[in-house]
């Protein structure tokens, strides 16, 4: 389940967590960004214990989007010891995207 938090800075949020960190831009006017949710949730509940599921508002954090280029919603963006490692833009279905960050956390 995604637990809200408050960060100082998004550096912060990637500091403070020793596993790795799967953004999730999105956008509230994005129709496949609300199909997400429900996928994210059994992301968060199979493999939760070895990654940290995070949603960021791209229109509340345009600089965060620029800053790792996201054009299209929604991107997940998968951290690692604080450095982006793999994209997945577009929807894709929980066992898939699942088995995906399994071979890569």
């Amino acid at each position: 389940m995604a637990v809200k938090k408050q960060f100082s800075s998004f550096q912060e949020l990637l500091a403070q967590t020793a596993k790795p960190v799967l953004v999730d831009f999105y956008a509230t006017w994005c129709g496949p960004c609300q199909l997400m949710v429900p996928i994210l949730e059994e992301v968060s509940q199979q493999i939760g214990d070895r990654v940290q599921v995070v949603k960021i508002d791209s229109d509340k954090y345009p600089h965060l989007a620029s800053q790792y280029r996201v054009e299209a919603l929604p991107t997940l963006v998968l951290f690692k010891n604080g450095e982006p490692v793999d994209r997945i833009e577009g929807v894709r279905q929980a066992p898939q995207l699942i088995q995906h960050l399994q071979s890569l956390i």
